[in-house]
């Protein structure tokens, strides 16, 4: 069975710098070249209002971040209808609206959620870090 993952944007920020605050099972996931790795589109939402309000430093902005995606071979997802009818429903653990619709959209693909976030593992569902 093929491993699918969805990288959480703090994993696809760390691992393009090469960051030692990512795990070895997070590094061995995303080295895995049978495994599918995809990042959705709102990671880069949350980037670009994140440079926006200057919560975030990048050196080439939001470019930099879809080179990043690119150059590590990541598939991306769009905002999909299903992954929003799934977030309605989801429990309330966390607040954030990105990482809710990360959750949501996890869900409905069955992928496996890459995340240091402790409140997005409150969900039943897959995720490691």
């Amino acid at each position: 069975m093929i491993s699918k993952y969805l990288l959480d944007t703090h994993v696809v920020l760390w691992y393009a710098e090469k960051s030692q605050k990512l795990t070895d099972k997070v590094y061995e996931a995303i080295a895995n070249t049978e495994a599918v790795k995809y990042v959705s589109i709102v990671s880069s939402w949350e980037i670009a209002i994140k440079l926006g309000t200057e919560k975030l430093d990048l050196v080439g902005g939001l470019l930099e971040f879809y080179k990043m995606i690119d150059n590590n071979g990541f598939a991306t997802l769009s905002v999909e209808r299903e992954y929003l009818l799934k977030l309605k429903s989801l429990p309330h653990h966390h607040k954030d609206p990105f990482d809710r619709l990360l959750i949501s959209t996890a869900l409905v693909e069955n992928l496996t959620l890459i995340t240091i976030d402790k409140n997005i593992q409150e969900y039943d569902m897959p995720w490691i870090w």
